[in-house]
C-alpha cells in the first residue's frame, strides 16, 4: 500500500480500537504501524488485537509493524486512610516505608530503591508534576520533604524523580513476563520504558533473543545525558514528551526533540516522536491549530514516525485522527520549506562503501529523471541507509524476509515489498523493475536506481548500484547472461 508520504504514523490500540473493522479503517486512513500498549491489556486482549492486525495485513497485501511498548517500573505512592489529603504549599511531608495508610502529613512510599538513591536537595514529583517536594533530609527508608508545589495527593499516584539515576532495572518482573509473551506472539518492535542507561537496553536485548528490533523511550533526564550510548545499542528511539516533560522544564523539550531526531538521523535509526500530538481529538472531531503546528514541527524536523496514544486507544475519534496526521503529514512534505530544511540538515560523514553507495544513489536520482531508488535488504540496513539521505524520490524496500519488511514499516519513506529469494544481481534489478510498476512508483519507459549488498543475504554489504531501466527487455538485452 503506496503512502503519498514519508513520515510514518503510529496509532496505539485500546478499547476503542479493537475490533477487525476499525482497525482496517485506521490502516487505509494511514497507519503504519500500530502499538500495543503493555500498561493496559490483558494478554488475551493482547494476542486478539496482534492476530486482527495480522488478518488486516493478510487481507490488505501490505506489510504492518506491531510495536509493543513495555511497561517499565512504575513508582507510586501508597494509599490514605481518607482515599486523599491536600497539601499547602510549605508544609512537611514525609515518605517513608511504614505500611500504614497516609495521612496530610506522611504516605508510604514502597520502594526502597528511592531511598537508596536519594540526596537532600533532590525533586519528586508526584501526579505527573502536579505535586512537587524537595528533600530536606533523607535516610535508608524515609525522605523528609518541603511541599513546594502544594495540591490533592491521592491513592496510588506516580511519582517521578528527575534529578537522580535510579538503581532500579528497566524491565521490572511484569515487563519480563510481558517481553517474553510477545516476542512469542511475534511483535516486530519493542519499546522499552524509562531507560536510563545502555545497560537497560542491552538487558532487553539479550531477553529478547533477535525476536524484536529494540526502541528505547527517552523520557528521563538521565537518558538524555547519556543519549549517545544508548542510541548505539538501540534500533530506534522514541522521544517520549509525556514524562519527559514531567521531569524537565517543559520549555527544554522542543530543543532536545530536535537534538535527538537529528542524532538518529545520522545514525541510520527510526525515532518516532509521541505524546499529546493531538491530545484535544479525544474528545472532539477536530484538533487544535497548535496541535496540528507540533505535528508539522516533528516532519519539519525530519522525524521517522509520529504517535497517536489516547487519540486512537480511547478517543471517539481514532480513524479521523490518523486522517488528521496524514494530512497534516501530505501538505507539510509538499511545502518547499519541507524539502530545504530536510536538506539543510544532511550532514553526515560518510565514512564507508555503504555510506557511499546510498549517497550516490540520492545524487543520481535527485540530478536525472529516476523515478524511485529500489533497495534489496535482507536485514533493513540498506533501506536504513537509502532513508537517512531523506531522498526526493521514494524508496522502494525489498526483501525476502517479511520481519525486515514489518519493521521498516517505521522507517522514513520506505515502501516495503516482500518479494522472492534472488541470488544474482540482474535478478534483483528484474524484480526491482517489476515492483515499481506493481506499485505505481514507475512506467515501462522510466528508470530506476537499484542499490543491494553482494554477496546476497549477508547484511551490511551494500556495495552496489545500478541505474536500470524498468523495461524487462533491456535489462536482459544489457545483460543477457
Amino acid at each position: 500500500m503506496k503512502r503519498h508520504r514519508n513520515v510514518k504514523i503510529v496509532a496505539t490500540l485500546g478499547p476503542a480500537s479493537s475490533t477487525y473493522e476499525v482497525i482496517r479503517a485506521l490502516v487505509e486512513a494511514g497507519a503504519d504501524v500500530f502499538r500495543l500498549n503493555m500498561s493496559h491489556g490483558a494478554h488475551d486482549e493482547i494476542r486478539a488485537r496482534h492476530a486482527i492486525i495480522r488478518q488486516v495485513e493478510q487481507d490488505l497485501d501490505t506489510p504492518i509493524g506491531i510495536l509493543a511498548d513495555l511497561q517499565g517500573p512504575k513508582l507510586r505512592v501508597g494509599t490514605f486512610a481518607n482515599g486523599a489529603e491536600e497539601l499547602a504549599e510549605g508544609a512537611d511531608f514525609r515518605l517513608d516505608l511504614d505500611e500504614a495508610e497516609g495521612d496530610a502529613t506522611r504516605v508510604r512510599l514502597p520502594h526502597k530503591e528511592i531511598f537508596d538513591a536519594l540526596e537532600p536537595g533532590a525533586s519528586l514529583l508526584v501526579n505527573d508534576g502536579k505535586i512537587r517536594l524537595k528533600v530536606k533530609d533523607c535516610g535508608a527508608d524515609f525522605a523528609n520533604c518541603e511541599v513546594v508545589v502544594g495540591g490533592t495527593i491521592s491513592n496510588r499516584k506516580g511519582v517521578n524523580v528527575p534529578d537522580v539515576v535510579l538503581p532500579l532495572a528497566a524491565l521490572s518482573e511484569k515487563d519480563r513476563k510481558d517481553l517474553e509473551f510477545v516476542c512469542e506472539l511475534g511483535v516486530d518492535w519493542l519499546a522499552l520504558s524509562f531507560v536510563q542507561r545502555a545497560a537497560d537496553v542491552e538487558e532487553a536485548r539479550t531477553l529478547c533473543k533477535g525476536r524484536a528490533a529494540i526502541l528505547s523511550k527517552i523520557e528521563k533526564p538521565a537518558a538524555v545525558k547519556a543519549f549517545d550510548e544508548i542510541l548505539a545499542v538501540s534500533d530506534g528511539i522514541m522521544v517520549a514528551r509525556g514524562d519527559l516533560g514531567v521531569e524537565l522544564p517543559v520549555q527544554n523539550v522542543p530543543p532536545i526533540q530536535k537534538r535527538l531526531v537529528r542524532r538518529c538521523r545520522a545514525a541510520a535509526k527510526p525515532v518516532i516522536v509521541a505524546t499529546q500530538m493531538l491530545e484535544s481529538m479525544i474528545e472532539s472531531p477536530m484538533p487544535t491549530r497548535a496541535e496540528v503546528s507540533d505535528v508539522a514541527t516533528a516532519i519539519y524536523e525530519g522525524a521517522d514516525a509520529i504517535m497517536l496514544s489516547a487519540e486512537s486507544a480511547a478517543g471517539q475519534y481514532p480513524i479521523q485522527a490518523v486522517a488528521t496526521m496524514d494530512n497534516v503529514a501530505h501538505e507539510v512534505e509538499t511545502d518547499s520549506t519541507y524539502r530545504e530544511i530536510i536538506e539543510s540538515s544532511r550532514k553526515v560523514a560518510h565514512n564507508s562503501v555503504a555510506d557511499g553507495i546510498v549517497a550516490a544513489a540520492r545524487e543520481i536520482a535527485e540530478t536525472t529523471n529516476v523515478k524511485a531508488i529500489c533497495c534489496f535488504s535482507q536485514s533493513g540496513t540498506t533501506a536504513s541507509l537509502v532513508a537517512r539521505e531523506r531522498p526526493r524520490v521514494p524508496i522502494l524496500a525489498l526483501t525476502s524476509i517479511r520481519n525486515t519488511a514489518r519493521r521498516l514499516c517505521l522507517t522514513w519513506g520506505t515502501n516495503c515489498v516482500v518479494t522472492g529469494e534472488v541470488d544474482r544481481f540482474k535478478m534483483a534489478v528484474v524484480n526491482a523493475a517489476r515492483c515499481a510498476r506493481e506499485q505505481g512508483l514507475a512506467t515501462e519507459r522510466d528508470l530506476i536506481v537499484v542499490t543491494a549488498g553482494v554477496p546476497f543475504n549477508t547484511p551490511g554489504t551494500t556495495n552496489i548500484l545500478r541505474v536500470a531501466p524498468c523495461d524487462e527487455r533491456l535489462i536482459f538485452n544489457a545483460d543477457p547472461e
